[in-house]
């Protein structure tokens, strides 16, 4: 068994690129998903209006916000059984062992920042956007990751998503059983061309 660590990662993606023989090709990414790759359910968190509070009140003010956004979360996340991969910027990527994990994280976070900014003056009101997909997605020593759903997640979460929002993909939304009623609104969303099924998670009426 290879290390599955980010060094051997590179290594067979360098390899990968520099092989001409499709079989062999294929091979290496057997080999890539068979030591990186799990089925699991992916979050993506973003902050809303991070241009705007940065030009208005400087980015010490808005960093302190950010610190503010990782220390809720994580324990959150936590809580569901998931884990955090990355904080990136105003960003969180995490993974959580279900769909219906993913949604009640998501939820706890949207209320507890709902409930925070009734002690917090306008300008350090932290809003947070959500996205979640699920299927089959490369985890790299715990601190990466990358996959469809990955790509899924990131774009509901930080693009198609505003403030307040919980996107979920309809895929991810079959996997929650209906008594565990969490509801939603279907919608349509395009990503990188596709138009792909989703939900608009309505948490003020299911909370859980």
């Amino acid at each position: 068994m290879h290390p599955k660590n980010r060094s051997h990662f590179q290594d067979l993606l360098l390899q990968y690129s520099q092989e001409t023989s499709g079989d062999k090709r294929k091979k290496l990414a057997d080999t890539i998903w068979e030591d990186y790759g799990l089925e699991n359910t992916v979050l993506v968190l973003d902050m809303s209006g991070f241009s705007l509070l940065t030009r208005k009140y400087g980015i010490v003010h808005y960093l302190s916000m950010v610190r503010r956004m990782q220390m809720t979360v994580e324990p959150i996340i936590k809580s569901y059984e998931g884990s955090v991969i990355k904080f990136e910027a105003d960003n969180c990527f995490a993974v959580l062992p279900n769909p219906l994990a993913a949604a009640r994280a998501a939820v706890s976070m949207q209320l507890a920042f709902e409930a925070a900014n009734l002690l917090t003056t306008e300008e350090l009101d932290i809003h947070i956007s959500v996205g979640i997909d699920f299927g089959k997605i490369l985890i790299i020593n715990n601190e990466d990751c990358f996959g469809d759903p990955v790509n899924r997640a990131c774009k509901m979460g930080e693009d198609l998503g505003a403030a307040g929002d919980i996107l979920i993909t309809k895929e991810a939304m079959s996997l929650i059983p209906e008594d565990a009623e969490i509801r939603g609104s279907p919608i349509e969303l395009s990503i990188a061309g596709l138009n792909i099924a989703a939900f608009v998670i309505d948490y003020r009426n299911n909370q859980t």
